[in-house]
């Protein structure tokens, strides 16, 4: 059996690069429970993101902690709850980098008391992690919008 360079790290035998694998997944994985979970509070952007990062999505680009800040007060008035999922996490490692492509889907309700009306995306992203003396971080964080369902908020995917 050949090993391609995105084979899970057990396989190598590498601890280290397990480790790395993990903390890169879970790092994926606190940025959608963030979103969902500490809508109203910015203080998390840093345990996510590094100070330089950038992310990319249909309707714009954000850039920095005060960016990343600027689009997570629109989304919170845009909508009342969220529910975002990230998975199938394609990890591969280069020393203090990490490229990532996920799954996401999400769906956004105007009003928590409605739920049966809501937009719904899903999509691809690819993202680059790096190692910080604090522990990993999202640097480049790209969306690609694959389907969209219901009616997208003006200005946004699928308008």
């Amino acid at each position: 059996m050949t090993l391609s360079h995105t084979e899970p790290a057990v396989a190598t035998g590498d601890p280290a690069a397990l480790v790395d694998r993990v903390e890169v997944g879970a790092l994926c994985d606190r940025y959608v429970r963030h979103l969902d979970l500490s809508r109203d509070d910015d203080s998390w952007l840093p345990t996510v993101f590094a100070p330089d990062a950038v992310v990319t999505f249909p309707m714009g680009v954000y850039r920095g902690l005060d960016g990343l800040a600027d689009f997570q007060r629109m989304a919170r008035t845009t909508f009342e709850r969220t529910h975002h999922m990230s998975s199938n996490h394609d990890i591969t490692l280069d020393g203090d980098r990490a490229t990532v492509r996920a799954h996401l889907t999400a769906v956004h309700l105007r009003r928590a008391a409605n739920p049966s009306e809501h937009f719904s995306i899903g999509g691809h992203y690819a993202a680059e992690a790096v190692r910080t003396p604090a522990g990993w971080r999202l640097r480049l964080f790209t969306f690609d919008l694959v389907w969209t369902a219901g009616t997208a908020p003006a200005g946004g995917p699928g308008h």
